[in-house]
């Protein structure tokens, strides 16, 4: 069954989605040699904390109703975090070290970043289309907005590399 999502729900992945990002460019810093990379992965992620905090905000502040569809198990909430989990930003340390194995260059690094941000556009690109009111919908773009940002600040750094 597919259900319908609303801000709430967008914001609880976000939060996970933000905290993935946050381990991947802590990580990936950390493999680059000292320069503009390394120097813009430890900006994301440093962004990246911020995101959380201000996703927090906003999810403090949206009404608490729920889709009005029974799920006693909370199956909405398990398959959300599962979702962004293995879609953005792969969950888990030993998954990012997996993903940052096949990192050779500074090239390397920021092409994979900005696969992960594209996807989390993606994400929630298809979380506002699964939302039902104007309000939700409207919310989810600046979650849109904030992955915008860093994608164009990779693209940037990337065509410097060319």
């Amino acid at each position: 069954m597919i259900y319908p999502f609303n801000a709430v729900e967008a914001f609880k992945i976000a939060l996970d989605i933000e905290e993935n990002g946050l381990r991947f460019y802590s990580e990936a810093a950390k493999k680059l040699p000292p320069g503009t990379v390394a120097d813009l992965f430890v900006s994301l992620a440093q962004e990246e904390v911020i995101h959380k905090a201000k996703f927090s905000e906003i999810l403090a502040d949206l009404p608490k109703e729920r889709p009005s569809f029974f799920d006693p198990d909370n199956e909405t909430d398990q398959y959300l975090k599962m979702m962004a989990d293995i879609n953005v930003f792969q969950q888990g340390t030993a998954t990012i070290d997996a993903a940052l194995a096949d990192v050779l260059t500074a090239k390397d690094a920021i092409r994979l970043a900005m696969t992960f941000e594209k996807d989390s556009v993606v994400f929630y690109v298809q979380l506002k289309n699964a939302s039902e009111t104007a309000a939700d919908k409207l919310s989810i773009d600046r979650l849109i907005l904030e992955e915008a940002k860093h994608l164009r600040k990779l693209a940037i750094v990337y065509n410097s590399l060319l």
